[in-house]
């Protein structure tokens, strides 16, 4: 199998509107770079002309390649830096020495899954699991990814956790990856929420997608969320809060807290 990569030179702000507009696109991972921002999809999605209407109209200078499954990593380990989240976390890649001095590591395969804490949505709900008590939790990370939020969730305690993804190169990503962390315990599955059963209840709901897939599903989040569960939402922008607030509070789902990294945003619900 191939892949399009597309290597684009631009500045910070744009790479936030670029990520948002390409992943309307067939494109599925993305990761920022010092000089900007690297995009890839399955070569049979792409379609140039659409690609290069998005990026005409941003005015950037990109960079098209063709690389082949077995070759990503190598292209990855090029542009990846470990990722420091408060102070406490180090995310990092087998490639990366390891730093003793945190007190939590997550090592991670860098291929092509969205969810290896660079990204704002991603690093925001690895800071709020900093501070949560998962012991005794029972948790669930949708659209995982890497896998890395449901290996935070081990970290701080929790013992009963799923994961699910879409994507079957994320379900081999992390599979690969809770190995990697003495995580292999998490159950991983294939799919969205509906290969959940509506009543199988979670204590914390962890659910970094975007808005529409967030404001389409939130009835299926509040279900499958315990009495004084917690809701914690990513992946989408600030002004979308309002959004889904309006979503989830009619469904009996408490407004908690929220916060934002370069004007992406986290929510968080609970369940009282």
């Amino acid at each position: 199998m191939s892949f399009i990569t597309l290597t684009i030179n631009c500045d910070e702000e744009k790479r936030e509107f670029l990520i948002a507009e390409l992943s309307l696109l067939p494109f599925d991972a993305f990761e920022e770079t010092e000089s900007g921002l690297l995009a890839s999809c399955e070569k049979e999605g792409y379609d140039a002309e659409e690609v290069k209407e998005v990026l005409d109209r941003y005015q950037v200078e990109y960079q098209v390649d063709e690389v082949e499954k077995v070759n990503w990593n190598i292209e990855w380990e090029k542009n990846y830096d470990p990722v420091i989240v408060g102070d406490q976390c180090i995310v990092r890649a087998t490639f990366h020495e390891p730093k003793p001095e945190f007190p939590y590591e997550i090592i991670i395969t860098p291929k092509m899954s969205f969810g290896t804490g660079h990204h704002a949505t991603t690093w925001q709900v690895l800071k709020y699991e900093l501070g949560f008590d998962f012991t005794g939790k029972k948790v669930i990370d949708v659209g995982c990814g890497t896998g890395a939020l449901a290996i935070m969730s081990h970290l701080r305690g929790a013992t009963d956790i799923s994961a699910v993804d879409i994507d079957d190169w994320c379900i081999e990503n992390s599979e690969e990856n809770f190995a990697l962390n003495g995580c292999e315990h998490i159950k991983l599955q294939l799919g969205g929420i509906e290969v959940i059963p509506e009543t199988e209840q979670f204590d914390v709901m962890l659910v970094n997608i975007n808005k529409n897939v967030l404001l389409d599903q939130m009835a299926d989040y509040e279900k499958r969320l315990a009495p004084n569960g917690i809701l914690v939402l990513s992946g989408f922008y600030q002004e979308d809060i309002a959004d889904l607030r309006a979503s989830a509070e009619p469904l009996g789902l408490t407004y908690s807290t929220e916060s934002e990294r370069n004007r992406w945003a986290m929510l968080v619900f609970e369940k009282k």
